[in-house]
């Protein structure tokens, strides 16, 4: 076992080392090379030894290198070295994150992290929390609150008696809302078109002006940094309107909500403490590993009511006990390396990583200007949308930039252009990555303009 965890460490060390420097998507030989690891389950055993080695040596290069420096789809960061370490040292120790029994150091470990969350983000010292895969789990858990709460006002038990001839509850979203809310809305039995949708500004920001009536029974879901723009909505009157009508506010704030750790970037929060919810990613900004992320909620008897488990060997404690605040009840220990993380970088840490990719947000937005391309949003956070003509010659400048491997961005639709968008979440990133990325799309893009489709 020392042998081949040195190895597996050497291996790792060695591909995080590289990440920076190799083309970021995998070559199509790399591809097909995956087939190896394919065929046949072996009737015996087999070397872990080789078995490590195969599966470095043939998936290692067909991953995509969101590690590195120049990758910058989907709002996906790296892994910072503390947070890594972390997670293999809470690999080795293998513990179950349900009760406090069964792991007292992961118990206190989330009771501290949520405590160092509730902090950084402004929020009340008394939320409740649960450690979940990422803003899908963080949406539908604390969703699942909500419905708890609202309908329990209403004097019905949804988790005793179902949703079947249950009040009804008013969803309220923004015309930009992210798929993964919607998802979770359908899965709580809510539904994914039965929501009232508020018309959206040009930046994606929900129209206060068009908000509709609100009442007891109201959800109202509002976001803490578009997807596409990085746009915030209007929390504070939003939030406001929902507290007079006794309405329920949450906030998908994935990755967002990070922005209140920056004197600088902290104004765009304004008025999301006063939400009765919140999902954030920890994968995105914070830069953990996959999978983290939690859902805060401001009673934590809401959550607990929505999430708690009992059976007769299942003996809670005096403490929190973590998975009557989770959906899962097994889940693997993922505080650990948010506390590696958190403990790593320090407030002003995590400050300059924030206000770093936003920096170089705005570098890559003047790039894109001043070449002549258009820049479709305001550059607010760490998200930049650009055209490059028209909506065929967009779609093919993503596709080369990807093929080419210099970096990696995504294509998106905003409000009906073509547009590729870029994310810069990594702490990786340096200023040289992004003037490197910026040139090797600008030459792309040049090239499409001078040469026929």
């Amino acid at each position: 076992m020392k042998e081949l965890l040195a190895n597996a460490a050497a291996r790792a060390a060695r591909y995080v080392a590289e990440a920076g420097e190799r083309r970021v998507n995998p070559a199509p030989e790399d591809l097909t090379h995956l087939e190896i690891l394919g065929g046949k389950l072996p009737n015996g055993p087999s070397d872990p030894a080789e078995v490590l080695a195969l599966l470095d040596d043939i998936g290692s290069s067909a991953t995509v290198a969101t590690t590195g420096g120049r990758y910058f789809g989907f709002v996906i960061g790296g892994s910072l070295p503390a947070a890594l370490a972390a997670n293999w040292l809470a690999g080795a120790w293998d513990q179950n994150a349900a009760f406090r029994v069964m792991s007292p150091v992961s118990a206190k470990i989330e009771d501290i992290v949520l405590s160092w969350f509730l902090d950084l983000l402004g929020l009340p010292a008394t939320c409740g929390g649960g450690f979940v895969t990422g803003t899908t789990m963080a949406n539908f858990t604390a969703l699942a609150a909500a419905r708890s709460a609202l309908l329990k006002r209403a004097g019905w038990n949804v988790e005793e008696d179902g949703l079947f001839g249950a009040p009804s509850i008013s969803v309220v979203v923004g015309e930009e809302v992210h798929v993964s809310l919607l998802k979770a809305l359908s899965l709580l039995g809510l539904g994914r078109s039965r929501v009232t949708s508020v018309p959206a500004d040009s930046q994606g920001c929900m129209r206060a002006d068009a908000l509709p009536q609100f009442d007891g029974r109201t959800l109202v879901c509002i976001q803490a940094g578009n997807v596409n723009s990085g746009a915030f909505d209007p929390a504070r009157e939003i939030c406001g309107r929902a507290r007079e009508a006794g309405a329920w506010v949450h906030v998908d704030g994935a990755f967002g909500l990070w922005a209140a750790v920056s004197p600088r970037y902290a104004h765009l929060t304004d008025g999301f403490s006063l939400a009765d919810s919140w999902a954030i990613d920890c994968h995105k900004w914070l830069n953990v590993p996959y999978d983290s992320g939690i859902a805060i909620v401001r009673d934590a008897g809401h959550l607990r009511d929505a999430m708690a488990v009992g059976a007769a060997y299942l003996q809670a404690g005096e403490g929190r006990e973590p998975c009557h605040y989770t959906p899962e009840s097994s889940r693997r220990a993922r505080g650990i390396e948010l506390w590696a993380a958190l403990r790593s970088l320090g407030r002003s840490g995590l400050r300059d990583l924030i206000e770093r990719n936003c920096r170089f947000a705005q570098i890559f937005a003047e790039r894109f200007r001043e070449a002549g391309f258009e820049v479709l949003n305001d550059v607010v956070l760490n998200q930049v949308l650009v055209s490059f003509g028209s909506p065929e010659e967009t779609k093919r400048v993503i596709a080369d930039v990807q093929a080419e491997g210099t970096c990696w961005c995504g294509g998106t639709q905003w409000h009906g252009r073509t547009a590729m968008r870029v994310s810069v979440s990594s702490w990786t990133t340096t200023e040289d990555d992004v003037e490197r990325s910026a040139a090797a799309i600008l030459k792309i893009a040049r090239s499409a303009k001078l040469s026929p489709a």
